[in-house]
């Protein structure tokens, strides 16, 4: 603060000698109208100017000067601390935005490992279901042909009984009883019409 204070006094100080300077070094211009008095102040009037002057130069320099420079500094410490905020929201944010780009990576790897293990689980119960399904059928269609063929054998067993039975009953008829020959034919055609019953 003492340094921005004395480099504005120096400032000040330099631009006074330099205005001197330049007034010395052109005397045609300040003796043009009025000759060296057109320049000069009259000391009635130099004085308390400069009076003025230094007492002016030290309430700046005391409390003008320092109030100034610390709103130059509060500025520069607000500015460089938002500059600071901003590069560590900036890092942050990439920090984040990185973070958020791998695990979207990684749950479109696990979505795509799901959906393949999916795929491949329902082609795995689609394939036994199919062959659970083909052996219950199979193993129907086993049972079912079993009981056709038991029931066919049952069948055969019956008419063969029945026929047997017949054939007896119309020997014995024949043995019991002294056909014509016309008997004959009518008692086997007979028996042949009661075979054919149980065959239907």
């Amino acid at each position: 603060m003492k340094t921005f204070t004395n480099k504005a006094v120096a400032k000040l100080s330099g631009a006074a000698i330099t205005a001197s300077a330049l007034a010395m070094a052109c005397p045609a211009y300040a003796f043009a109208d009025g000759g060296v008095d057109a320049i000069l102040p009259k000391m009635n009037e130099f004085i308390p100017m400069l009076v003025a002057f230094i007492i002016l130069w030290v309430i700046l320099a005391k409390f003008g000067w320092p109030l100034f420079d610390k709103i130059l500094v509060r500025r520069e410490t607000t500015i460089r601390e938002a500059l600071e905020k901003s590069e560590q929201a900036r890092i942050e944010s990439e920090r984040v935005l990185e973070e958020y780009q791998e695990k979207l990576i990684e749950a479109r790897h696990e979505a795509a490992t799901i959906v393949s293990e999916a795929k491949q689980q329902a082609e795995a119960q689609r394939a036994a279901i199919t062959a659970r399904a083909q052996e219950d059928a199979e193993k129907i269609i086993s049972k079912a042909r079993e009981a056709m063929e038991a029931e066919k054998q049952a069948a055969i067993g019956e008419l063969q009984a029945s026929v047997a039975d017949i054939a007896v009953a119309a020997m014995a008829r024949v043995v019991k009883e002294d056909f014509s020959d016309e008997e004959h034919r009518k008692l086997i055609e007979r028996s042949i019409e009661e075979i054919g019953s149980l065959n239907a």
